[in-house]
């Protein structure tokens, strides 16, 4: 996987000065680890560049996440990081203003009851299924 570009402005706040952004990224997913090993963060302008071994392409696809949707994050490199291939179809999709996980559910699989898959789905990236907010990103598995 390569790039991938973020809000710059929005996420959660994870640090203060840039210098002190690739140490508290890689405690944030430290924190709820999604099977990444040897990880290493570093963050240039705004850019973080992710370096480990992913046990799996989704562990790999929550890092970049986590990482993106940090505050202060614009873009995420992630070309260091390795993972196994995935035989699972992924969309990413970004949070819109109205947005809920059951709207979300309800217009990508048709049924607002499978919110709660993508909520597991996504467990290190929202905390809580009633507080997502806009220009979020998460991964969206095929139903």
């Amino acid at each position: 996987m390569g790039l991938f570009d973020f809000a710059h402005n929005i996420g959660k706040k994870l640090f203060d000065k840039e210098e002190e952004a690739g140490e508290k990224i890689q405690e944030h997913i430290a924190e709820d680890n999604p099977g990444v090993s040897n990880l290493n963060v570093s963050v240039e302008d705004g850019v973080a560049t992710i370096t480990g071994e992913a046990e799996s392409a989704s562990a790999l696809e929550k890092a970049i996440l986590m990482t993106g949707n940090a505050m202060g994050i614009s873009e995420v490199r992630a070309e260091g990081l390795t993972a196994p291939t995935s035989d699972v179809d992924v969309q990413y999709y970004e949070i819109e203003k109205g947005d809920s996980l059951w709207k979300i559910a309800d217009k990508l699989y048709g049924d607002g009851n499978k919110y709660k898959q993508i909520f597991e789905e996504n467990k290190e990236v929202i905390k809580d299924p009633d507080l997502i907010f806009a220009g979020q990103k998460i991964r969206i598995p095929s139903a």
